[in-house]
């Protein structure tokens, strides 16, 4: 019947057609309550005259008692039909008060149908707009309509846009229906999955282990040196500048027959994280200190990390051998840092040595193993392995690999592991020179081949019993981290959307009081304002921007240089803007990602083949290669520098005194004339000029004539007078006023960004 008509509007027909029912109804119930009351009005007439006619029969046979014969017999009989007839009528009108009272219940359900039939709407806080609409059986526009005329911006409303509480109950209140508060809706309570360490093992399970020594230290105080001749190969010389540029872990056999393995952390500033987590992983600390440089800001970070992780400290003073060489200084300055020699009263044994000329070196192992003995350090080498990621990279054709530390249990080949968001099935594990080994125990440092992606440094390593155990844990990970970032989001859009909302009440009150054709002129010009930028602007507006891709040879490395761009602090003048970043050779893909974003690639210790190159030079992407990490720094300063606008500089040409002012007639207008003389350089009439009085410029702009006597020219030398006229005629000339001549030169700007090295 409706069906030609918005619910709106069938609604309000219901509710014409509803009354008019009632109204019927009202009627006819006060008619039956007339009618009954008529009824009861004569049946309580009936009653009276019924007990008044007892009454007088009463009387009448208490006086036929006496006097029988006063009475005739027929006069006895008439009080029976009278009762009859009264048990006749009070059951008729029992029964029709029953219909009566039946049929006042009927229309009474009928008026109250309009109320039981609100239907219930459940909702819960921070429902969206598609959410809604499908909890009420409606469509989205239905919610669009009832919200019309309200202060919400329904432009920027969408499917998924999130409502508040006061829109949720406007809509429900405009519909008509009513509001059922529930809970969030959340999604079915998923098991705890996820792998954990085992327990302490018992302490008699307990066998002796290796000592892990992690070598640190400022940047070229000679650690890579003293380690390299500590286990004989020529690791400084495989490095760039002789700076190491990641961990490298090693297993080193001394002539005692001890092993030790050593880590050998970068001492760049860039390399803090890398030096965080040497020391987490280790159990002694090799404090090198070159003994002409003394504590620098490497040594001081060191023993912060150090002491953290409540690892203690041996001092190796390195360089002795140099000219002015003074370890003496380098123990009484480590005293401001708590680090206190045994020569001092201190517990931390201090060794010179020379890891050029390799002096006292043996010294160095010989207090680290005395260190270790005293640390009686033990591991349990059965049960499920447990170790950490010391470091990860792509090689081309074994994928994936890790070089870890084995802490508990006794890693083989088959062994199925997980770190963190990664599993593997152990396919091949070698040492640090690259020799296959079949198994690895606690305290061994080992690379393991067979990872199905690339884990973090850092990550904990952990042996599960399947892989369909570890494909388990990775997807409970991956849930758990699923929900965070989701949380997080849903916190971000709700402050953008309170953002939001209140620049668009701010521009509600600024049109408050305008006329709806100036509020749709203003709307106009913002709308122009908003169209898409000429091309000349779009180029400027991109120079402003330096897309970049990173690609390193190593996770650490990657984790080191995007650690650098965290400290970048000067958006305002270039925004950095970190594309893409990744482990391993530069790939097509990454050319891709380049030319997409106009970037440019930065790699650290990888390869780009010719192929690479080539395609990159068709598709103007530039690609930068380093071995070095400050060397890296510096291009992308200079890079963002190339992007700044350049600086207008001003050189002076020449200098002029001015020795007297005068007027000259040009036509009707008195023209200010300045007498001046070059004190130095030479005057040109078409280069800038600029008026100074007392240290201060009171003008600037160009001549608009230049003479030497009475003739014009170009150029006033050095001791010559002349006089000279400016293009703004309000400028008065005083004696001893200066006049300088100069040229702006652009010059290339220089990012202010400090990374802090």
């Amino acid at each position: 019947m409706w069906n030609g008509l918005s619910d709106p509007a069938s609604s309000r027909v219901y509710k014409v057609i509803s009354a008019r029912a009632s109204v019927r109804q009202a009627t006819w119930k006060r008619s039956m309550n007339q009618k009954l009351m008529r009824l009861e009005t004569l049946l309580r007439l009936h009653t009276v005259c019924r007990h008044l006619h007892c009454l007088r029969q009463r009387t009448h046979a208490h006086w036929m008692h006496r006097f029988p014969s006063a009475y005739p017999v027929w006069t006895t009989q008439l009080c029976a039909p009278t009762w009859q007839t009264d048990i006749l009528i009070g059951t008729a009108l029992s029964q029709y008060r029953l219909l009566v009272t039946k049929k006042e219940e009927r229309p009474g359900k009928s008026q109250l149908s309009p109320t039981k039939s609100k239907k219930e709407v459940e909702v819960w806080i921070g429902m969206t707009v598609e959410e809604l609409a499908r909890a009420m059986k409606k469509d989205i526009d239905y919610v669009y309509e009832a919200l019309l005329n309200t202060t919400i911006d329904i432009d920027s409303l969408e499917a998924d846009s999130h409502l508040d509480e006061v829109w949720i109950k406007e809509v429900i209140k405009k519909t008509g229906r009513k509001l059922k508060w529930s809970k969030l809706k959340q999604d079915k309570v998923r098991e705890n999955k996820d792998v954990v360490k085992r327990p302490q093992a018992d302490p008699a399970l307990l066998t002796p282990r290796s000592p892990v020594v992690t070598i640190m230290g400022h940047v070229d105080h000679g650690k890579t040196t003293l380690l390299d001749k500590l286990r004989k190969t020529q690791v400084a010389a495989m490095e760039a500048g002789g700076i190491t540029q990641h961990i490298g872990a090693f297993l080193v056999s001394l002539p005692s027959g001890e092993k030790i393995t050593f880590l050998d952390t970068p001492g760049h500033a860039a390399f803090s994280a890398m030096r965080a987590r040497g020391a987490q992983v280790t159990d002694i600390v090799v404090l090198v200190v070159a003994a002409d440089d003394g504590v620098m800001t490497q040594t001081i970070e060191s023993i912060q990390h150090a002491k953290a992780a409540q690892v203690p400290i041996v001092l190796a003073i390195n360089k002795c051998d140099k000219p002015g060489a003074d370890p003496e200084r380098v123990k009484k300055e480590l005293l401001a840092y708590d680090v206190v020699c045994e020569d001092y009263g201190g517990d931390v044994q201090a060794v010179p040595v020379s890891a050029l000329t390799g002096d006292n070196l043996m010294a160095v192992a010989e207090a680290t193993v005395v260190l270790a003995e005293m640390l009686e350090l033990k591991a349990d080498p059965t049960g499920p392995v447990e170790g950490t990621v010391i470091e990860s990279f792509t090689d081309k054709g074994r994928g994936p690999i890790t070089t870890a530390i084995i802490q508990r249990g006794t890693l083989r080949k088959g062994s199925v592991l997980v770190a963190g968001k990664c599993w593997a099935k152990v396919r091949l594990m070698f040492d640090e020179n690259g020799k296959t080994i079949n198994e690895a125990y606690p305290s061994m440092p080992v690379g393991i081949v067979g990872w199905k992606d690339l884990p973090s440094a850092g990550d904990e390593i952990l042996e599960v019993e399947s892989e369909s155990r570890a494909r388990e844990v990775i997807d409970w990970r991956k849930f758990e981290q699923e929900q965070e970032k989701n949380k997080e989001d849903l916190k971000i859009i709700e402050e953008k959307r309170k953002e939001h909302q209140e620049a668009y009440q701010t521009a509600r009150e600024q049109y408050g009081t305008l006329h709806w054709k100036k509020i749709s002129y203003k709307k106009y010009l913002e709308r122009k304002e908003h169209k898409n930028l000429k091309p000349k602007e779009k180029v400027e507006r991109d120079s402003n921007v330096l897309p970049i891709i990173v690609k390193g040879d190593v996770d650490g490395s990657v984790e080191a240089i995007l650690n650098i761009m965290d400290t970048y602090d000067v958006s305002h003048e270039c925004e950095l803007e970190l594309v893409h970043f990744g482990v391993g050779d530069i790939t097509e893909n990454d050319i891709n990602f380049a030319k997409t974003f106009h970037g440019v690639i930065y790699g650290f210790n990888v390869d780009a083949n010719n192929a690479i190159q080539q395609s990159a030079a068709r598709k103007g992407v530039k690609i930068k290669l380093h071995k070095i990490i400050y060397r890296l720094i510096e291009d992308l300063k200079e890079e963002l520098s190339s992007r700044l606008p350049c600086i207008v500089e001003e050189h002076p040409i020449g200098e002029a005194s001015i020795l007297a002012t005068f007027f000259i007639t040009e036509g009707k207008k008195k023209v200010p004339v300045a007498g001046c003389r070059v004190q130095k350089g030479q005057l040109e009439k078409q280069k800038k000029f600029k008026l100074i009085r007392n240290g201060h410029v009171i003008w600037k702009g160009s001549l608009t004539s230049l003479k030497h006597h009475k003739d014009d020219t170009s150029v006033i030398k050095t001791g010559m007078d002349c006089g000279l006229s400016l293009d703004e005629e309000k400028v008065e000339f005083k004696v001893g006023d200066e006049i300088i001549c100069y040229e702006e030169k652009q010059v290339p700007a220089k990012t202010s960004w400090d990374p802090g090295f």
